[in-house]
């Protein structure tokens, strides 16, 4: 028998890091509500994060690329999509700068198939959350940035998600489609794929390498941890106000340098005296931004709060990647080839 859901959910990326998270939560919390994920499983994914809610009645996975507007039109056509968390995109800095025509195919026109579908759909949503970044800022040497600060991205991924921004807001100047777009501080925990900072120094250290470390600034990131994020998701789908933006993010700064020593500690126990042996510190990055710090009260005024302390959540994250060393080891030959090439190339921190 097929049960009648009171609302039906569309994540794009939802086998993504964050997206599996939010797609996990989602089936779980809410049972009466029909949740689908449209993922074309890039190296990025692994179908084992949504192992947990696979037989599910609620749950739908269909494995698609997000640019594919016949496919994406026929899913608004068949399924009565009341929400959309729009989350598929490719978000690699480095990566960026080496092949800038796929991050505008993905984040740039990706957006504008899902947003031309969702609009024309007979059944008309409620809700299109959009899921940006605060990299749309830019760096900032001492200003904190808020809703209303100027978009200033510096490298092709920014540039792609502040460009399919401003067509999501067309479509809330045009047609009034009920939009919210929220820009978040990096987002850290387990599952996260292994180019991004954190996993990636853990992922050297299990394989007895050193941490490299770029750049001779104080370099530091904000970092958010995943559950946090997810809560202020599902708090803007309830109580956002369409039309507007919400940052997302914490006070919690923590220096990249500071980053690794405190991995190196708690990963192989080396006393604070021999810190200096799994480093490696290169001494030039022009690339990378200094730092993102951005204001979070209009989110905060609905009623969220980060509640996972950094102590907390790096201390589960570094005990989720012990506990699961082979999580991203059974690669495909593709993902090896991206692999070795990301341990031989400079990296984003």
């Amino acid at each position: 028998r097929i049960m009648d859901f009171v609302r039906t959910v569309l994540v794009t990326g939802g086998s993504g890091f964050i997206g599996s998270h939010l797609v996990c939560s989602l089936v779980t919390r809410q049972p009466d509500w029909r949740i689908i994920n449209l993922d074309n499983l890039d190296y990025c994914c692994s179908p084992r994060s949504l192992q947990s809610i696979e037989g599910r009645a609620n749950y739908t996975f269909i494995r698609g690329d997000v640019c594919n507007s016949r496919l994406v039109n026929h899913i608004f056509k068949t399924e009565n999509i009341d929400v959309i968390f729009h989350l598929a995109a490719k978000t690699h800095v480095e990566s960026s700068f080496e092949s800038p025509s796929s991050f505008q195919r993905v984040n740039v026109d990706g957006t504008r198939v899902l947003l031309g579908a969702a609009q024309q759909a007979r059944h008309q949503p409620q809700r299109f959350i959009y899921v940006s970044t605060d990299e749309v800022y830019g760096a900032s040497l001492d200003e904190v940035f808020d809703e209303s600060s100027p978009v200033r991205p510096s490298n092709p991924y920014s540039a792609t998600k502040a460009a399919a921004e401003h067509l999501v807001r067309s479509y809330w100047d045009k047609y009034k489609f009920p939009i919210i777009i929220t820009r978040s501080n990096n987002i850290y925990g387990p599952r996260q794929y292994t180019e991004k900072v954190i996993p990636r120094f853990l992922s050297l250290l299990q394989l007895n390498k050193k941490c490299t470390i770029q750049g001779t600034l104080p370099k530091s990131r904000h970092f958010l941890f995943v559950s946090d994020a997810i809560s202020a998701f599902l708090l803007v789908l309830e109580k956002g106000i369409v039309g507007e933006i919400y940052n997302m993010g914490t006070s919690c700064e923590i220096p990249i340098m500071q980053l690794a020593k405190e991995l190196i500690r708690m990963v192989a126990n080396i006393s604070q005296k021999n810190l200096s042996l799994p480093l490696n510190v290169l001494m030039y990055r022009p690339r990378v931004d200094l730092r993102y710090p951005i204001r979070s009260e209009k989110l905060q005024q609905l009623g969220w709060r980060a509640e996972v302390s950094w102590a907390e959540g790096i201390r589960h994250t570094v005990k989720w990647y012990q506990d699961n060393p082979d999580f991203w080891s059974d690669l495909s030959e593709d993902q090896e080839q991206i692999r070795s090439r990301l341990e031989k190339a400079p990296k984003n921190q």
